[in-house]
Formats: C-alpha cells, structure tokens, sequence
C-alpha cells in the first residue's frame, strides 16, 4: 500500500505541473496581483506595510483556485479512478495523496514565495519565518478544501465556476487567520492564538477534507 501510494504521489506532483497551467500560472497570478498593490497604492512604506498581511493573503487564496478545476477531472475523463477503485487504496487515500500533490507541486511554491512578498511589501525581514510556517499552513488547507469542491464539481461544464463558488466560504477562516497573525507580529500584540487557530483549521481540514472528497468520488462514480 505504501509503495501505491508513493507511486501515485509521484505521479500526480508531475501531473501538476502540466495541469491547467501548472504552477507557473498560478505563481504568475500571485506575482502579479502582489505587483499591483504598490501601484494602485502608491509606494509609502507604512501603508503598504499596514495592507500587506490581508492583501498577502487573499493573493493567496484566489492563487489557490486556478489549478483546482483538473485536480480530478483529466483521471475522471480517462477512466483512471474506475482503476484505482479496484486497487488496494480507498478513494479517501487516493484524494488525500492527490490533493498533496496538488499542495506541493503548487500551493507549496506559493507559500514559498510569501515571505519574500511581504518583504517587498514592507514587512520586517524578521517576520521571514512566521510568514512562511503560516503560509504552509494556509496553502495546505487551500489544497484540501479545494479537493472538495473540485470533486463536487466533476462533470460540470462550468467546474471552475462552481469550485470557487463551494470552496470561497472556507478559504475565508484561513485568510483571517493567517492575516491576523502577521498583523499581530507587526504590531507586537500576542501571536499565540491566530497561530494555534490557524494550525487547528489545517488539521480540520486534513482529518475531514479527504472523507469529504472520496464521498464525492465515489458518488461520481457510481
């Protein structure tokens, strides 16, 4: 079963990166918006310093969405799953792998790229670290939540559409967290909360994401 499941992680980290785009769409969305915000802005130090945790954030869960539409949809087109099922992996196990895949081969790079935005934006080099644990956090809970929605979505002509409409409400505790962390840490004010309930929504969503998703399968499916 281990040996499936790292066979199919593998296969599916190098899907990712040719799936709607891969992550270079993505990374050029979130560079891009992330661009605009001292333009429309303007350059001064203290507002941008003071918009860039929120901003930071929702950047990067509207990332997030644009590579979830084919996360099932080429397997589900192909007939794949109705081989997986028949393999020794539950559709839970497979969704969970598959959304992992998806989170490294994408939402990984993004949180990657956090703590250099918020830099530029005119955060503290010493927020670096926690920005990027909380961006590896929120990416990850992005990735499974997206999961959900995109196997709600399968064999829906407008699946995009439809992603973002099931998946937008729970990208927003994530994004109020994860904002609010950094916003306490560039204010001095106790970081402890906003970080432990961050890290709590994750695991929410890596316990109950991956059941979720394989009952959508499965009912695709059948």
């Amino acid at each position: 079963m281990l040996k499936a499941s790292l066979a199919l992680l593998k296969r599916d980290i190098g899907l990712s990166w040719s799936r709607g785009g891969g992550p270079i769409l993505a990374v050029g969305f979130y560079l891009t918006l992330m661009a605009m915000i001292p333009l429309s802005l303007g350059p001064e130090t203290q507002v941008l310093a003071r918009v860039a945790p929120g901003l930071t954030w929702l950047s990067l869960a509207l990332a997030s969405l644009l590579s979830l539409e084919r996360l099932f949809e080429r397997d589900y087109e192909d007939g794949l799953f109705d081989i997986l099922r028949g393999g020794k992996l539950p559709l839970e196990a497979i969704a969970l792998i598959k959304c992992l895949a998806q989170w490294i081969g994408t939402g990984l790079i993004l949180a990657l790229l956090t703590p250099m935005v918020m830099i530029i934006l005119g955060a503290p080099v010493e927020a670096a670290g926690l920005s990027l644990v909380a961006a590896v956090l929120g990416s990850l809970s992005f990735a499974l939540i997206g999961g959900v929605g995109a196997s709600l979505s399968l064999g829906s002509r407008k699946g995009g559409v439809l992603i973002a409409l099931l998946v937008l409400p729970f990208y927003v505790p994530p994004v109020i967290f994860g904002a609010g962390l950094m916003q306490a840490y560039l204010t001095g004010a106790p970081i402890t909360q906003a970080l432990g309930l961050l890290g709590a929504y994750s695991l929410f969503a890596l316990a109950l994401c991956p059941i979720a998703t394989g009952a959508a399968l499965r009912s695709a499916l059948n």
